[in-house]
């Protein structure tokens, strides 16, 4: 599998888990992320939240709990830290993260705003790649057709993620790096 990068760029898949959908209102619950392409390394933390407010049905698809992770999880800003060394572990000197989503916007938002609030700065810098756009504009689908409801069985045989943060991380990569094959297929 070739990832058509920069070789000064190590992408890196991340997902998030959280409270509600925007993270001025609602908790960052949990972080996955893992390197492309394989061997993975893989880096997973759930947060403590920030923020009382919750939508339940969040909550139900994430099977995270507000009272477990208020009492278990890691101190966000902690978390955020130790999210920053596993990066500096993994990128080679020279080299920059390149954020890797499946509706990257939703969980960029998210991560962006931890790290800015809890860092002072966002060791991704201000872009994502987005899994669904770069399908729609290599096969030419339409942007109904990228869910996971259409990619993941096209690519891994299932019909939607976990909605486990490191689990969904590597399932997305999975499936990014066989639209890359498809992609260098086409060239």
């Amino acid at each position: 599998m070739s990832i058509p990068n920069d070789p000064g760029e190590v992408y890196i898949s991340v997902d998030v888990e959280a409270a509600g959908p925007n993270p001025g209102q609602y908790s960052l619950l949990a972080i996955g992320a893992c390197t492309l392409p394989e061997p993975r390394q893989t880096f997973y933390v759930e947060l403590k939240p920030d923020k009382p407010s919750f939508h339940q049905e969040a909550l139900d698809v994430s099977q995270l709990s507000m009272e477990r992770l208020s009492a278990e999880g890691v101190d966000p800003g902690h978390a955020m830290q130790a999210f920053v060394d596993w990066l500096g572990e993994i990128v080679p000197a020279g080299h920059r993260p390149l954020f890797v989503a499946f509706n990257a916007p939703f969980d960029w938002m998210f991560v962006n705003e931890y790290f800015q609030k809890y860092l002072g700065y966002n060791p991704f810098g201000h872009a994502a790649l987005d899994i669904k756009s770069y399908f729609m504009g290599m096969d030419g689908a339409r942007w109904s057709e990228t869910t996971m409801k259409f990619l993941g069985p096209r690519y891994l045989d299932i019909h939607h993620l976990k909605h486990h943060a490191l689990q969904d991380a590597i399932d997305q990569a999975r499936i990014f790096e066989k639209i890359l094959v498809e992609a260098n297929h086409q060239a």
